[in-house]
């Protein structure tokens, strides 16, 4: 690893159904920063976040948690490395037949010893760090897209992991909505002293929440800096982003023959 990175990536590369999706990935992530990975739909976001986590390994290349090298580790060795993540999925991916309660619950009973009185004083401080004290008995087909996404974040923190991984946090909420989403990854971070990495397209989000943003294009890492840096970008392409340019995308998709 490189200085105090938690996490590292290093020339990462791996195909998916014949599709190149990552070309060779070098990234650091510092202990306690945190750190927004741009990139456009589709352009291999989501595939970076589960060679993190180490549900997928590199076809070459290394990644690196701790000093670990993921792709090493046993099935049964992973187990108790993946307590230090907790993940927060693009479309919350909670339990619909249990309850906001049980499902904050869920990776405590699986993965501690501690008693049902322990278990239901962590949910309650969860619960309440995200604003839904007194939801532990909703359904989550009661709450709007904004709370599910809130008990989402719960559950992800309630292990009190050294990793949060947010995968699209405001994807889908309107504008207030998402900024009450940006505030809570502030204060878990805050509150858990935690690494944090989020996934966006939102630049608003990246901007908040960011002590480093990196961007992701064809593969590989394009720029990686400050969000003070980002903003004050040459780069064209990384420009063309965060401004929401489309520039020759329609015609460069118009001769693929994909829609825009």
């Amino acid at each position: 690893m490189t200085g105090d990175a938690l996490i590292s990536l290093e020339d990462v590369h791996k195909t998916l159904d014949g599709l190149q999706v990552l070309r060779g990935v070098v990234l650091n992530v510092n202990a306690g920063e945190t750190l927004c990975v741009l990139g456009e739909s589709g352009c291999g976001k989501s595939v970076l976040l589960k060679h993190v986590i180490g549900l997928m390994h590199p076809d070459r290349g290394r990644v690196l948690f701790d000093g670990m090298d993921l792709a090493r580790l046993s099935a049964k060795e992973m187990v108790p490395v993946r307590t230090h993540f907790g993940m927060v999925f693009q479309g919350g991916a909670l339990f619909d037949s249990l309850t906001v309660g049980e499902n904050v619950a869920f990776p405590l009973r699986r993965h501690t010893d501690l008693d049902e009185k322990a278990i239901q004083k962590r949910v309650h401080e969860k619960l309440s760090l995200v604003g839904l004290a007194g939801a532990e008995e909703k359904r989550p087909a009661e709450l709007s897209g904004g709370m599910q996404k809130r008990v989402a974040l719960a559950r992800a923190i309630a292990l009190e992991p050294q990793v949060v991984l947010y995968d699209e946090p405001t994807t889908g909420l309107d504008p207030i909505m998402a900024d009450v989403i940006n505030e809570l990854i502030i204060r878990a971070h805050d509150a858990l002293k935690t690494t944090s990495i989020v996934v966006t397209h939102d630049m608003v989000s990246a901007y908040k929440v960011s002590d480093r943003i990196a961007m992701l294009h064809e593969g590989r890492i394009i720029i990686d800096g400050t969000p003070e840096e980002i903003q004050n970008t040459d780069n064209v392409i990384v420009r063309q982003f965060i401004e929401g340019r489309a520039g020759d995308r329609i015609e460069k998709l118009s001769q693929v023959g994909e829609n825009p």
